[in-house]
C-alpha cells in the first residue's frame, strides 16, 4: 500500500541524470485530478470589463421608393440650376444687346466752272493744293490717344485703327476703286449692316440708304481708271463717348486720285486729271464691336468733283475727264479741300481754294442744321 504521500502507483522514477524534481512535493491524488472540472471561458467572459475595440451601428433602414426618386431628381435639377446660374454669371463683360442702325448716307457731285484740267499726274498733284497731303494710308493719321471715361486706352486705339482700316479699304484699295471687289469693307461691317451693304452694291438707289458711293468710293470701271498708284490724303480723326457702353469715332479726310480716261490703244501722255472725295464718316462701336475689330457706320456724306451736276452717282462715281465740262453747275460754290461744316446740297460747284489759303479751322454745327457736324482733333 503506498503511503500518503505517494501516488497509488508508488513513487516516480528519478528522470536520467539524477536531481531532485522540483514539483516532487507536490502531489495530486487521483481523487482530486477526477474531481477537478474543466471549465472553457468565452470570449465575452475573457474580455471581462474591457470595452470592445469596434462597436457596431445601430442598423439602419435603407431608403427605396418613391422618397429616394424624388430626392434624385431634386439634386440633378439643383446641379442643372447651378450650372446654367454660373454659365449667365461669368465674369467676363457680356455683350450689348443692341442691333445696329442703318447708314444714312448722302452724296453730292461737284460741278467744275469750266473745263476739267488735265496734264501728267506728277504735275497736276504738284500744282495742287494736295501737293503736301500724305501718300496713302500714312496721310491717315491717328489723333493723341487717350483713355475715357468707360473705355481703356487700348480699347481706343481699337476703334481708332479699326476706323483707319475701313478708310484705307474703302478709299484706298484698288480693287475696290474699281469695282472689282467689295469684300475687304464687308469684312470690317457689323453684321446687322451686312444686308444693307449688299443690297447697296447690288442694286444701288438714291434712297439715302442703298447709295454705294455713302459705303466706298467706287468710279466706273467702263470711263476711267486711276492713272498712277499715288493718292493723296489728308484728314483729321476724333472720338467721344456716346454712353457707357458705346464709343463714337467721326473721320473727316480729303482723297485725291488721278485718273484716266479707259480707251483702247495707247493714252497721251497729258491725259490724265484731278479728283478729289472728301468723305465725313461717323462710326459707333459697342464692346463686342472692340473686340471683333468691326464697326457700324452710322452716316456717310461725301462731296466728290468733278462731275457733272446732276449725276447718278448712287453705284459708282463718274468723273469728268481732262478737257471736259459740265452740262450745268450746282447753285453754290464748294471747296472739297477746306475744312469745317460741309454744305449739304444734291449738287455743287467744285471751287478749287488755293494752296498758299490758309485751312479753316473746324467748327461744330449747329443743332438745327441739317449737315453733319465737322469733327474737331482732341487734344
Amino acid at each position: 500500500m503506498a503511503g500518503r504521500g505517494e501516488p497509488p502507483e508508488g513513487p516516480p522514477e528519478s528522470p536520467a541524470g539524477g536531481g531532485e524534481d522540483e514539483y516532487r512535493s507536490l502531489v495530486f491524488d487521483e481523487s482530486f485530478v477526477r474531481a477537478a472540472r474543466l471549465k472553457e471561458f468565452s470570449a465575452q467572459e475573457r474580455m471581462g470589463d474591457h470595452a470592445p475595440a469596434v462597436r457596431s451601428l445601430p442598423g439602419r433602414r435603407l431608403r427605396t421608393g418613391p422618397r429616394a426618386a424624388i430626392a434624385l431628381v431634386l439634386l440633378i435639377a439643383l446641379a442643372f440650376g447651378m450650372a446654367v446660374y454660373m454659365g449667365l454669371r461669368h465674369p467676363y463683360e457680356a455683350p450689348v444687346g443692341r442691333r445696329a442702325e442703318p447708314l444714312r448716307s448722302t452724296v453730292v457731285p461737284l460741278a467744275p466752272q469750266g473745263a476739267v484740267p488735265g496734264g501728267t499726274a506728277a504735275a497736276l498733284l504738284a500744282k495742287s493744293p494736295a501737293a503736301h497731303f500724305g501718300k496713302g494710308a500714312a496721310g491717315i493719321n491717328l489723333p493723341v490717344i487717350r483713355r475715357t471715361d468707360n473705355f481703356s486706352d487700348s480699347q481706343v486705339a481699337t476703334a481708332l485703327t479699326t476706323v483707319k482700316d475701313y478708310l484705307v479699304a474703302s478709299s484706298l484699295d484698288p480693287d475696290v476703286l474699281s469695282g472689282a471687289s467689295a469684300r475687304p469693307v464687308e469684312l470690317l461691317l457689323d453684321p446687322d449692316q451686312t444686308a444693307q451693304f449688299e443690297r447697296s452694291m447690288n442694286r444701288p438707289q438714291d434712297d439715302g440708304q442703298h447709295a454705294a458711293t455713302g459705303w466706298l468710293v467706287r468710279f466706273d470701271p467702263a470711263k476711267v481708271a486711276l492713272a498712277g498708284p499715288d493718292i493723296r490724303v489728308r484728314g483729321t480723326l476724333s472720338y467721344t463717348e456716346e454712353g457707357s457702353d458705346t464709343l463714337e469715332v467721326v473721320s473727316d479726310h480729303t482723297f485725291t486720285y488721278t485718273l484716266r480716261p479707259v480707251a483702247a490703244g495707247p493714252q497721251p501722255a497729258g491725259g490724265a486729271s484731278l479728283f478729289t472725295v472728301r468723305r465725313e464718316l461717323h462710326f459707333r462701336f459697342d464692346r463686342e464691336d472692340l473686340r471683333l475689330h468691326r464697326l457700324e457706320l452710322r452716316t456717310s456724306f461725301v462731296q466728290a468733283g468733278p462731275q457733272a451736276c446732276p449725276a447718278d452717282t448712287t453705284g459708282a462715281l463718274r468723273p469728268l475727264l481732262a478737257g471736259q465740262h459740265a452740262v450745268s453747275r450746282g447753285p453754290a460754290g464748294t471747296d472739297p479741300y477746306a475744312t469745317g461744316r460741309p454744305t449739304a446740297a444734291l449738287c455743287g460747284t467744285l471751287a478749287v481754294s488755293s494752296p498758299q489759303s490758309p485751312a479753316q479751322s473746324p467748327s461744330p454745327a449747329h443743332p438745327s442744321s441739317g449737315a453733319p457736324p465737322a469733327p474737331q482733333s482732341r487734344p
